[in-house]
């Protein structure tokens, strides 16, 4: 079986960062057989999530 497309992979972690997946998605999710697309698709996510939130604050009291 092949890894999560793209699409299906951004769908899981936008639905996982802002908290609002269905079940079927989530189920989806679990069927797959690797987590690390996922794991490492979040942390980068979280990551860039992060580094936005840094930015603006620097921007905003600058």
């Amino acid at each position: 079986m092949a890894g999560p497309t793209l699409k299906q992979l951004g769908k899981a972690i936008i639905g996982a960062l802002i908290g609002v997946q269905s079940e079927q998605q989530r189920q989806a999710d679990f069927q797959q057989h690797s987590m690390w697309p996922y794991l490492i698709a979040g942390i980068l996510a979280t990551a860039l999530f992060v580094g936005m939130l840094l930015l603006i604050v620097t921007a905003v009291l600058s």
